[in-house]
């Protein structure tokens, strides 16, 4: 366990936060709020302590089904802002001052958003949530494989038709099987084109074989989650010779059944293999976590001090699409907070 001493050093680390979903990341304090809001209409709780009832979860497939619950309580703008502005709260109130915020725009515009709407709600509380709360966000548009290529389609088009100011990156996310990475290669290759970064979901509840396609198909620059690669050596010496960061979320994958237990995860052994690794929280409210917690488990795993923690924030700081000023402000609160 984690010693009091390390979890306060956590708790004050300056971070920065690569794999986080927006949905996801609603706290129960503002599901319930919705939930309140459109009782009668949504089997969620507008109570914050029964929500964890709902975020049981019996494998990826029930986690889906409970997430899409969530979406559908983004109804008007005022929920949408509100749930973006409440997310940079909560990210700010544990310190991290840069996330890249995984956003899935096909599941609002299915449930009546308009590209240009949905962009100009985001990228207000984006612009709110600096202000307020000094943290900066930044999107990766994520295309939900399992809608297939119309969806697909409609991802790329708000990315390269829009634009906003926030957008960093070009995503893939959903379950992966029966969601071939290849597919989808032309979108990605439009989006690279676009200068827009890649960083698809693969080897998370499939094998190595859905990280080699989405480095081959896609050209992926990080890979969300990757643990399965630790069943490939080759594609281990392949991540750590290309220096291509897994964004690792080691709760998350114990909870959608990815990884049996947390004594099971292959983080340890990633990390030998020189493969560069990020600790994120993916879906924090829904697995019971967050980011401050994921530190701690990643602490225990690999038997972490004070430095090693602070190591790692450094590291999400080195692989995030932030500037290189950012950067390096950022890596001196650490360095200056660390000391």
């Amino acid at each position: 366990m984690t010693s009091p001493d390390l979890t306060r050093f956590i708790a004050g680390l300056p971070k920065a936060e690569l794999h986080v979903h927006h949905v996801g990341a609603a706290s129960p304090r503002i599901v319930a709020g919705l939930a309140a809001r459109y009782e009668g209409s949504t089997p969620l709780p507008a109570d914050p302590a029964l929500l964890d009832s709902f975020y049981d979860f019996r494998d990826f497939a029930h986690f889906v089904e409970v997430y899409l619950l969530v979406v559908d309580l983004i109804r008007e703008p005022g929920d949408l802002w509100e749930l973006f502005h409440g997310i940079g709260r909560d990210l700010a109130d544990q310190r991290v001052r840069y996330a890249e915020l995984t956003v899935t725009p096909q599941l609002h515009f299915a449930r009546g958003f308009a590209p240009e709407e949905f962009c100009e709600i985001i990228e207000d509380a984006r612009r709110s949530v600096e202000a307020d709360f000094g943290t900066v966000l930044r999107w990766c548009f994520d295309i939900p494989g399992e809608y297939g290529v119309e969806a697909a389609d409609n991802t790329l088009a708000v990315a390269l038709d829009q634009r906003p100011d926030g957008l960093v990156s070009f995503g893939l996310g959903g379950p992966e099987a029966g969601v071939p990475r290849g597919r989808f290669a032309p979108h990605f290759a439009a989006a690279r084109a676009a200068g827009l970064h890649v960083v698809p979901h693969a080897g998370e509840t499939t094998g190595p074989e859905t990280v080699w396609a989405a480095i081959r198909d896609l050209g992926a620059e990080r890979i969300g989650h990757g643990v399965h690669s630790v069943q490939d050596p080759a594609l281990l010496d392949y991540l750590a010779e290309h220096r291509i960061t897994l964004e690792v979320c080691p709760t998350s994958n114990v909870r959608t059944r990815a990884v049996p237990t947390l004594a099971d995860h292959p983080l340890p052994e990633l990390v030998k293999a020189g493969v560069p690794v990020t600790i994120n929280s993916d879906d924090p409210p829904m697995f019971g976590t967050t980011i401050n917690q994921e530190y701690a488990v990643a602490a225990d795993l690999l038997s972490l001090d004070r430095e090693g923690v602070a190591d790692l924030a450094r590291a999400a700081v080195r692989a995030s699409f932030l500037d290189d000023g950012g950067k390096a402000a950022l890596l001196a609160e650490i360095d200056a907070y660390a000391t």
